[in-house]
Formats: structure tokens, sequence, C-alpha cells
């Protein structure tokens, strides 16, 4: 049985309304509630200048700002999920995949292709939080599969930017399947003696955490971003003790020696250029 399948693009994205005159020409911060117009904002990769807090960046907007420009080559447009369990909650599993391509036009919750940065090809891909909590399936697994297999075959570093919540429950152990998955093509890329870097984004839990999100061999967050396998509030209420202030955060994972470094998103691109010239 398949646990993915190839399907064409029969259904069309919704077309995102017309605004009316004057809506959405601001944009007010979620922490320091100053107010920017929502180009500036925009310009500046959705980081506030006030405060620097990071708020959610649009795929496809991450992988514009961290590429040389017209690079990025999109692969494996073709997978989309399969519904291996028949799976139903309050909603059929290929329903929910089928509202949530409709309002985000993404066949699953990771993007994958080539590109350069600074002229370096590169493997590269990341996820996408508003397919699902960027929960990774079995299409997930397999693109994540094809960045390494990919690197390897190019003899070109590899980059992966995760922001999920973890495994997808709707696939069961076929999700699982993809932690071992993953980390074994990576085994298999590390052999070309190419870096890759892992870039963790708020947030990055669960089963991508516990496999090849850590595995970097430069490990980069953003500022305040949650990672970790379990949330702090299931933490505590399993040990039955309050955490440290800042628990999980990757400011806590830094100073305890868990990341090799927090960059702010507008320095992104130069610094995974910086390694890539020394590494690669």
């Amino acid at each position: 049985m398949a646990w993915f399948q190839k399907t064409a693009n029969k259904v069309k994205a919704k077309t995102p309304p017309v605004p009316t005159k004057g809506e959405g020409l601001f944009h007010k911060c979620d922490a320091c509630s100053e107010v920017v117009y929502k180009q500036e904002f925009e310009a500046h990769f959705n980081v506030c200048r006030s405060c620097g807090h990071h708020e959610a960046l649009p795929v496809r907007r991450r992988l514009e700002m961290v590429l040389d420009p017209g690079s990025f080559e999109e692969l494996d447009t073709e997978l989309a999920p399969a519904d291996p369990l028949g799976f139903s909650d309050a909603k059929k599993y290929k329903d929910r995949v089928r509202s949530t391509f409709k309002n985000t036009g993404l066949r699953d919750a990771f993007l994958s292709g080539v590109g350069a940065i600074d002229g370096t090809p590169v493997s590269i891909g990341t996820f996408a939080f508003e397919f699902m909590g960027g929960s990774m399936g079995s299409v997930v697994g397999e693109k994540v599969t094809r960045v390494f297999d990919r690197a390897y075959e190019m003899k070109a570093p590899a980059i992966v930017f995760s922001s999920t919540g973890g495994a997808r429950m709707q696939e069961g152990i076929f999700s699982l399947m993809q932690m071992a998955k993953t980390s074994a093509a990576l085994h298999r890329f590390r052999s070309v003696r190419k870096p890759y870097v892992s870039v963790m984004l708020h947030p990055t839990t669960g089963g991508v955490a516990a496999s090849f999100a850590w595995l970097g061999d430069v490990v980069i967050a953003e500022p305040k971003a949650l990672i970790g396998f379990a949330g702090p509030r299931v933490i505590e209420q399993t040990i039955r003790e309050k955490l440290p202030e800042g628990f999980q955060r990757s400011e806590f994972l830094l100073e305890h020696g868990m990341i090799d470094a927090i960059v702010p998103r507008p320095e992104l691109r130069q610094k995974l250029s910086q390694l890539l010239s020394l590494l690669g």
C-alpha cells in the first residue's frame, strides 16, 4: 500500500478577497503593539523593528529571503497525502487535507527543491506550519528524505527549516516511521562530507525535533522559538513541577549548549552564506 500518492492539481485554491480601500495598510505588533505600515513590516520579513518580535512568515517568502533571486526550483510537487488508515475524527482526514489545500494552496506541510545562496547550490526544504500545524506525515517524510537524497547526488549542502507540531496523528505509525526514514537518509548524505544546516523556527516539536531537526552539523534557531519534544504544559503536568522561566525557548537552549546559534531572521541569509563558505 502506498503511503502517499501522486495527484493532478485538479482543485484550485481559493483566491483571497480583494481588500477594500485602506484595509490592511497597517500592522500592529503582537508583542509591543507598535503600529507600522504593513508593506514596511513585510519588507523586514515580518519582524518588528521596534522590539524584534518574529511573527509567522509565509513559506515561499522564507525561501525568497535566503535564496538567490530566481534560483529556487520547486520539486516533488506531485506528492499528496493518502489516507492509509481511513482516519476520521470530527472530520475525515481526506476531507481535512482537501479543505486545507483550498485554504492555503499547499499540497502538504513541506516545500522542497533546489536553489543557491550567493552562488552555492543547495538542496533545501521548509515546513509550512499553516498546513495542519506543520505536522509530519508520509509525504512530508518523503520530501525531507528527498532533500537529503538530492544533496547526496549533487554533493551539495542541505538546509531544512523546521516549524512543526510533530508527527501527524491521522497517519499513525506511518507518520512515526518517517523519523527513522529521514534520519537514515541523512546518515547516507554524511558520506559526501557536505554540511547539513538545520534551522529551527517557532515551534519545532515532536518527532521532527526528535529526529533530523536536531541532527544538523550546525543547528540554528530564531529568537524565542519554542523547541523541544513535548510542550512545557505537558511536561509540567507529567512531572508536577514548575519549569524554569523561558524553558525550551531558543535562548534557554543556547545557554545550555543544545543549539549553536540564535540568528534574527533579517541576518539569516548572510549567516547561511558564511557557514556554506566555511563548511561547504
